[in-house]
């Protein structure tokens, strides 16, 4: 029961990056650090915008405005044109949203079956499986269930697996037929008479579709995810990528109005976010998509959950569970919270492993209907849930590992996003002090004994370090805490896709 309850907290503070849904009717909390916004409530027109400078000496500027861009169009937001942000003066490299996460892959030879054969189990008893769910559920309209992310628990290895599940994945639902995932839920309630109702039914329906078992589930709605970022103090997230997409201007204003959306954008660097901030990052996808969003959802995630490791987070738990009882639909209750408190201290990012339902594990397809939507790539999705239903040996090993981090470049908070970078791919963390900020090449030192080469590449290459051998540094001293120190210099590229790095 001990180990059970220590990783609950991560899976109940899971719960919270679930809110993060599409929701058209319900205005969006914009920030506005740079601007007094004093315009009257539901005003057409829009404010003339302050355009900052992205950097500073002393700390980059993470946010940007430009509403003389043009209104999104909502039918079309793709087509919208992005703004030119201010580059940073050593960060010249670009990835487009595309090349992160391509909408399109090629089309399957021939349509799916009718009532394709269900996936062998892929989880055992050793496991414990929950199912976290964001809905835009409001009182007297129909909803759909538009976030879906899967948490995977060992607790006697301490290891986790996140799986985002995009919402429009063709899939078998029992007694149903083949529909979009996200409409399981509100299939299994309207229609009633399914066991377990809506979440019996989107639970068989992963089960079939995806081989993994649910032991346990979690609704919740966006205003309570809010509420509890505002309660941790807010989030200190990572953004290794800048991420620009639109947003309402002051939430007063009329969201119908073309003219009250203004392109915001967000990096790189760390980020304070509130609970109103953190919402829009993790939900917004207009100028990009469910794939991007799935990654974004999950870095937040992350974050929540550090922070409340390094915070009193655990004499709020009582508040935090009032919280969320208005809005989450559970069957974790409170004694499960207070329960785990005291075992959750020795868990970190570096434990939890991070998949996407993405191509080329899914293809577009347009059904008979017209209807958009991803239909799965059997083998290849089935290799890509083998792994992530697996325990990991390169987890095993990494989590051995400890790589001090030192930021040696001007850029600030750099060490924080390279330090995010290693957590993704498995390697234990701690961030030191430079001797100065003047690096024009990162620098590589190892302190291990056995000097393993191949060990060592890996790492260099999960940085995306291309090091020449004259900045590894071969300094073995087995009484060294970190095996590793990373010194930064102006050749670090922050963004990376956590997709790519090995597990």
């Amino acid at each position: 029961m001990k180990a059970y309850s220590r990783y609950l907290l991560f899976v109940i503070l899971a719960v919270l990056i679930s809110a993060c849904v599409e929701s058209p009717s319900a205005p969006e909390q914009a920030l506005l650090p740079f601007m007094l916004i004093t315009s009257a409530p539901n005003a057409t027109a829009t404010p003339t915008p302050f355009q900052p400078s992205l950097f500073t000496p002393t700390q980059p500027a993470l946010y940007a405005f430009d509403s003389n861009a043009p209104a999104p169009q909502f039918n079309l937001p793709s087509e919208t044109p992005s703004p030119t942000p201010v580059p940073p003066i050593e960060l010249t490299a670009t990835i487009s949203i595309d090349q992160l996460f391509p909408t399109q892959a090629a089309p399957p030879a021939q349509a799916p079956a009718i009532n394709p054969t269900a996936l062998p189990p892929l989880t055992d008893n050793e496991t414990i499986n929950f199912l976290l769910i964001g809905s835009d559920k409001r009182p007297g309209s129909s909803y759909r269930t538009d976030t879906l992310v899967i948490a995977i628990l060992w607790p006697k290895e301490g290891q986790v697996s996140l799986i985002s599940i995009p919402r429009d994945l063709w899939i078998y639902i029992p007694t149903v037929g083949m529909q979009r995932i996200n409409t399981a839920y509100q299939s299994g309630e309207v229609y009633g008479g399914y066991p377990g109702g809506g979440a019996g039914l989107l639970k068989e329906s992963i089960a079939y579709n995806l081989g993994i078992r649910i032991d346990h589930t979690a609704m919740v709605e966006f205003d309570g995810f809010r509420r509890i970022v505002d309660t941790l103090g807010g989030v200190d997230l990572p953004v290794s990528c800048a991420f620009t997409d639109w947003r309402l201007i002051d939430p007063s204003y009329d969201q119908n109005n073309e003219n009250n959306w203004w392109l915001y954008t967000v990096g790189p660097g760390q980020v304070h976010m509130d609970g109103d901030l953190a919402l829009w990052y993790a939900r917004s996808r207009s100028k990009s998509n469910d794939f991007d969003r799935g990654r974004r959802q999950q870095e937040v995630l992350r974050t929540i959950f550090q922070k409340a490791l390094q915070t009193n987070t655990f004499s709020k738990i009582p508040q935090l569970y009032n919280d969320l009882a208005s809005t989450v639909v559970t069957d974790l209750g409170l004694a499960d919270m207070l329960r785990m408190a005291p075992f959750a201290v020795n868990f970190t990012n570096a434990n939890i492993r991070g998949y996407y339902i993405r191509p080329p594990y899914v293809s577009s397809w347009t059904t008979p209907g017209g209807a958009s939507v991803l239909l799965p790539n059997q083998a290849e999705l089935e290799q890509m849930l083998i792994e992530a239903t697996t325990l990991s040996t390169y987890a095993v090993t990494r989590q051995t590992i400890t790589v001090e981090v030192q930021n040696g470049a001007r850029f600030d908070t750099l060490d924080a996003l390279a330090s995010s970078r290693l957590n993704f791919a498995g390697y234990q963390t701690i961030i030191g002090s430079a001797d100065r900020r003047d690096y024009t090449s990162s620098v590589i030192v190892d302190f291990t004994p056995g000097q393993d080469a191949t060990q060592r590449q890996t790492l260099i290459s999960t940085l995306g370090l291309y090091a020449s051998q004259a900045n590894v540094l071969s300094l073995p001293d087995a009484n060294n805490p970190a095996q590793y120190r990373v010194i930064l210099g102006s050749d670090y590229e922050p963004c990376f896709q956590p997709e790519d790095l090995s597990h």
